[in-house]
């Protein structure tokens, strides 16, 4: 069995982001790791993994992205994966979620017949969660997504997905392209062993040419979506005290979390 994680570099979430001056997310000038959301998606291949013990299986994390991006995979590689394929290209750079799934979608056809395409419910910096209905689509596999348990026997996926009012019960056969959420299980640390045995992992990279992408179909100039401004974040202002000398105190509290819609 062949599985497939896409695997995201994004900026620390913690640290100060900055924009180019073309709006799109500074990737390069910033500290960044492996999207913690995805996280949860490499944790769930490497169960499904180590459930179906005596079956070759292999685990394959996949990003896209810039040349840090290669830190994604070695933490995919020292949490248990096998083998990592980074793909690189100044051309990349601005790509909206359409691109992004065209070069993930063709890096998994590169990589060859998979049964399992997993990925993470979003990404922690852009948050827009359509990627694994774009990587269906694109490969013409069904999805199941939004998991928060996930089981399998011989071909069959089944999920668990909770919604506001119900948690459904979905199956599917593989192959296909399955999401999983936060719920889905703590992802785990890697060890000192894992770390160690990672520098030996095989580690591909690749570019647009290799996957037969042309330059124009990728980049901020072929994006859908644009970021048309940004703002920094204001600073915070001092807290507002309310005080209670004269038994008004409750009153002033309701009052003022009723001018903000609180209540």
């Amino acid at each position: 069995m062949n599985i497939v994680v896409c695997v995201k570099y994004v900026p620390d979430a913690t640290a100060d982001r900055q924009f180019e001056s073309d709006n799109t997310v500074d990737r390069v000038g910033v500290d960044g790791l492996l999207s913690e959301l995805d996280e949860y998606a490499v944790e769930q291949a490497l169960q499904i993994k180590e459930k179906r013990d005596g079956e070759e299986i292999t685990v394959t994390a996949l990003c896209v992205g810039p040349e840090k991006g290669v830190d994604a995979v070695r933490k995919a590689l020292q949490m248990g994966a096998d083998k990592g394929v980074h793909v690189v290209d100044d051309a990349i750079a601005g790509s909206d979620a359409i691109a992004t799934s065209l070069v993930l979608a063709k890096a998994i056809e590169k990589i060859g017949p998979v049964d399992l395409v997993v990925t993470g419910m979003a990404s922690t910096d852009a948050a827009m969660s359509v990627v694994p209905a774009m990587l269906s689509e694109r490969l013409g596999l069904p999805q199941v997504t939004q998991a928060s348990v996930v089981e399998t026997q011989g071909n069959q996926v089944r999920i668990k997905r909770d919604g506001d009012s119900a948690t459904e019960v979905i199956g599917g056969t593989m192959p296909l392209v399955l999401s999983v959420t936060d719920q889905s299980g703590e992802a785990r640390y890697p060890s000192f062993k894992g770390i160690m045995a990672a520098k030996k992992k095989p580690l591909e990279t690749l570019s647009l040419s290799d996957l037969g992408v042309d330059a124009g179909q990728v980049g901020l100039a072929a994006a859908w979506t644009a970021v048309e401004e940004t703002a920094a974040r204001p600073p915070r202002t001092a807290g507002e005290i309310v005080k209670d000398e004269d038994g008004s105190g409750a009153t002033a509290l309701v009052e003022f979390l009723a001018s903000k819609k609180f209540i």
